[in-house]
């Protein structure tokens, strides 16, 4: 495993906009009875007190997908982690129209997270739509880099799921470059379709209804673990 302060310094920009007095209400009312606890190991018993399988998304922007996940598997506990204050906000607001009861959020590193966990412990990891980091000297900071794809994969289980969706170009090429190098993952598309046409269980996010509208091409990537 990588030094584990290489795989830092994964994020942009965690403030947006200031807060609406409802919005802040909502988050000192619901965040931190959904939040993942801030130290110690963590399991599925731990976070929703049972066994049920697991599944985690990195960076869930405002929280569109991982709600449509978590209402369409109920059996499934998922952790979300997003370090944009604005972003948590969404997905609480998500979770309370919905009433789930199967999402746990971090306001921060994802990484911090996926380190507590158990080995082969999640079904699925979602990355989709990360910051693309497009200059060359911040390629390092791409969260799909041999550091955390490391950490991912000890994560998953056997025949678990990698999920990663863009539209950068750039990115679209680093992600194949990479992943071709990495052992533990077999790409799962058999043809270009694959990973043009979203699956029909890959709910939509913003970021990707927002490239589609300025016209940009979305790839879907996905990969088992070995």
């Amino acid at each position: 495993m990588n030094d584990p302060t290489t795989l830092r310094r994964l994020y942009g920009r965690r403030q947006g906009h200031k807060l609406r007095a409802g919005q802040a209400a909502l988050v000192e009312a619901m965040l931190p009875a959904l939040s993942v606890p801030a130290d110690g190991p963590l399991d599925a018993a731990r976070l929703f007190g049972d066994g049920r399988p697991l599944a985690f998304e990195i960076g869930f922007g405002a929280g569109e997908h991982l709600a449509a996940q978590a209402a369409a598997r109920p059996d499934i506990g998922f952790i979300g982690c997003e370090p944009f204050l604005n972003g948590v906000v969404g997905a609480l607001l998500h979770i309370r129209d919905g009433c789930l009861a199967n999402i746990r959020l971090h306001m921060g590193d994802a990484l911090t997270v996926l380190e507590r966990l158990p080995d082969a412990s999640l079904e699925r990891v979602y990355l989709l739509h990360p910051d693309p980091w497009p200059k060359a000297r911040h390629a390092k900071r791409r969260m799909v880099n041999p550091g955390p794809l490391a950490l991912i994969a000890a994560k998953l289980k056997p025949g678990g799921e990698f999920r990663l969706g863009t539209d950068d170009p750039t990115y679209c090429r680093w992600a194949m470059m990479v992943m071709n190098g990495q052992p533990d993952f077999v790409w799962l598309a058999e043809n270009p379709d694959d990973f043009r046409i979203r699956p029909a269980d890959w709910p939509q996010t913003r970021y990707e209804a927002k490239a589609r509208r300025k016209g940009h091409e979305v790839w879907y990537f996905r990969y088992r673990r070995r």
